[in-house]
């Protein structure tokens, strides 16, 4: 795809939620100057900076992993594949971003958590799952009883960690599937499946079946490490200074990324301001990349010159394009949101109830919009496309997911005002999603698990975040309910991709039936 039309659908993407946001901003939710023209800037460098790193993806990532993990399974050797995969899942979290902003929040507000202990046992369950993963690929094991199978043991995990480490433990899932690691282990996931699928007996298409799921199971592995994590942690802290942790954490996350709560800087010096921070983050996260792909290269791909070259070229973009989409998102969104939460949840708290009503009606058009912004969320959508041969089109994956989203934000915005308990939400609707996969098409099971770690990524993570906190703090709600609308914008795709895949399947089957029946009899 060209570097025209990827801008073309960026921005029909970003600019549905600049509209949004200024058109509120200049009604009934009224935003500072400064706030307003850092959005719009920010908004720009967003789409620029998206429409780049999805051409770098394109052309450098994706390839390696594709080849990657082909050449892996090629070689026939099982304990080899294996480690690698846990290699690749380790560095790559290590080098997250959202992992690093993570840990650090959690150690700023409590000293005696381990920065790098907890780094290190989140990218430990990723490296353990992305394992799994490609094991079940090469073994063709079964997706749906290995997943009814491995959350109903985390669950039972969850529960027996401390209640601040929950809402930490469903969030760490959504920080580790970001804009870097998704399309990575999806990749390397579809090299493994292409390769099975030649093997004697298979059949093509049965590659579609595993090609999908790596990154849904591999998103459980920091949800249980996490939760382990907060079980040793209990003996040195007491429960409710860990919920301290998830009240206080989003909050901090916000001034330790260099957006100020409060205006601090006039005019567009914050873009300059985040530029040498965000470069050092994305070279983290780049860096890990190009030392595996040097491995790959000297002693699996040995690709040509030109392949090389174009394959270079594409880290390069994805380099440069993370880093102007970072920036615009971190001096542009993060403060709109947090600001526009404020206004619209004060209005709420001090109006009637119809101000509620109307917050959860902006806060569901916020998740439809605002997850078609993601770069993962085109990666993976592009990818479901071609692996479906064009039967399972774009538009209606990003449909289903804006859908899945814009109801998780509702629920967050619900969450705030009446304070209920965010089991209340997550125990039924992964009883539902689960349930479901007992009638869903494998593919789109698959499909389903990978959208709720890509619809989480760092545009939900920033903007919806912001913009809920914001809404916690001027209602004089509970900051810990606002810090679970990560872990349920990671469920509800989950729902809404397997209902898809039903319709799909009855609609397949209803043409089916069609094109027997007019089948003359001899």
């Amino acid at each position: 795809m060209n570097l025209t039309t990827k801008l073309k659908e960026t921005a029909f993407s970003v600019l549905p939620i600049m509209a949004i946001v200024l058109i509120l901003g200049f009604t009934i939710a009224p935003l500072s100057s400064v706030t307003m023209v850092r959005f719009v800037f920010g908004g720009l460098l967003l789409i620029l900076g998206l429409t780049i790193f999805l051409l770098g993806v394109d052309i450098g990532i994706l390839p390696i992993g594709e080849r990657g993990g082909a050449a892996l399974t090629a070689k026939r050797n099982l304990p080899l594949l294996l480690s690698a995969a846990f290699f690749i899942g380790f560095i790559v979290t290590i080098a997250e971003p959202d992992v690093q902003v993570l840990a650090d929040q959690i150690k700023s507000v409590s000293p005696s958590v381990g920065k790098w202990t907890l780094i290190i046992m989140i990218a430990v369950g990723v490296g353990l799952f992305v394992m799994l993963g490609l094991l079940r690929s090469v073994l063709s094991w079964n997706l749906r009883t290995m997943l009814i199978l491995l959350y109903t043991a985390l669950f039972a995990l969850a529960f027996l960690s401390p209640k601040g480490f929950q809402g930490i433990a469903f969030d760490a899932g959504g920080a580790t599937t970001g804009p870097m690691t998704v399309p990575f282990i999806m990749a390397l996931g579809m090299g493994v499946a292409s390769v099975r699928s030649r093997g004697p007996g298979r059949k093509d298409s049965s590659s579609n079946d595993t090609s999908f799921g790596l990154t849904g199971i591999a998103s459980i592995g920091p949800v249980a490490a996490v939760c382990i994590y907060g079980i040793i942690h209990a003996k040195k802290e007491t429960v409710s200074e860990a919920v301290t942790v998830a009240e206080e954490i989003a909050v901090d996350a916000l001034v330790h990324e260099g957006v100020p709560l409060r205006d601090k800087a006039w005019g567009l010096g914050i873009f300059a301001e985040l530029l040498p921070d965000t470069i050092r983050e994305v070279t983290i996260a780049l860096l890990p990349l190009v030392i595996l792909f040097a491995v790959f290269q000297i002693f699996l791909l040995k690709m040509p010159r030109g392949q090389l070259r174009r394959m270079i070229l594409g880290l390069f973009y994805s380099f440069v394009g993370l880093v102007i989409f970072l920036t615009g998102t971190h001096g542009g969104f993060m403060p709109a949101g947090e600001e526009l939460g404020k206004t619209l949840g004060a209005l709420a708290f001090t109006g009637s109830a119809k101000w509620i009503v109307l917050l959860i009606i902006i806060g569901a058009i916020f998740g439809a919009v605002v997850v078609c912004a993601e770069p993962a969320v085109w990666v993976l959508t592009e990818q479901v496309e071609q692996e479906s041969s064009g039967n399972i089109k774009r538009n209606v994956i990003l449909t289903a997911l804006s859908l899945g989203v814009a109801l998780s934000i509702a629920l967050s915005m619900a969450r705030i005002f009446f304070n209920f308990s965010l089991w209340c939400l997550l125990l039924p609707g992964y009883a539902i999603a689960l349930l479901l996969t007992l009638f869903c098409p494998p593919l789109f099971t698959g499909i389903a698990f990978d959208s709720g770690g890509v619809a989480s990524g760092p545009m939900t993570s920033t903007f919806i975040l912001s913009f809920t906190l914001g809404v916690a703090a001027s209602t004089g709600g509970n900051s810990e309910n606002a810090f679970g609308v990560i872990a349920l914008v990671a469920m509800t795709p989950l729902i809404a991709i397997q209902i898809l895949g039903i319709i799909f399947k009855l609609k397949s089957a209803k043409k089916m039936k069609g094109k027997q029946e007019k089948i003359p009899l001899k």
